[in-house]
């Protein structure tokens, strides 16, 4: 019975040893709360790393609402939001868009990326969908100002 439970323990540590790091301080539930506040809610992910790296170090959202892929509104282009945080962990630039995801116009996506306020070794790549999706210039300003106050 030992053994049965010693292998996933290894698997455990195994992928948490290979993780991203957050940088120095990093609060992660101040910075879920702050998100929360500000543009949070079930249809919303917001993925952050360090600049040069395509892996997060923290997630707000779930695996399927981060999983997603959505309208990118450029073009007829689909994406998800880890495709968004490639470009902005790569240097690409500053980003909020935001368009329909139903014919009717009833639901929409906002995107955002950027480098986090005053640290501009970490950056984020954010979506916010559903009938009250905030547009991605309004969610860049809301998600800049929860990251500051999060002390990020």
């Amino acid at each position: 019975m030992r053994r049965g439970l010693a292998l996933p323990a290894l698997l455990a540590l195994t992928l948490a040893a290979c993780a991203p790091r957050p940088p120095e301080g990093f609060d992660a539930d101040a910075v879920d709360s702050a998100i929360e506040r500000a543009i949070g809610g079930p249809g919303t992910c917001v993925l952050l790393a360090r600049k040069g790296e395509t892996r997060a170090f923290h997630r707000y959202g779930s695996n399927v609402t981060c999983g997603r892929t959505l309208p990118s509104c450029v073009g007829a282009e689909t994406g998800k939001v880890a495709d968004l945080l490639d470009a902005a962990a790569a240097g690409g630039p500053v980003v909020h868009r935001s368009c329909p995801t139903a014919p009717d116009n009833s639901r929409s996506v906002g995107w955002a990326s950027g480098a986090a306020p005053g640290k501009p070794n970490v950056v984020y790549a954010a979506y916010m969908e559903g009938d009250r999706a905030l547009p991605g210039m309004v969610m860049s300003d809301r998600l800049r100002a929860a990251l500051e106050r999060a002390g990020l």
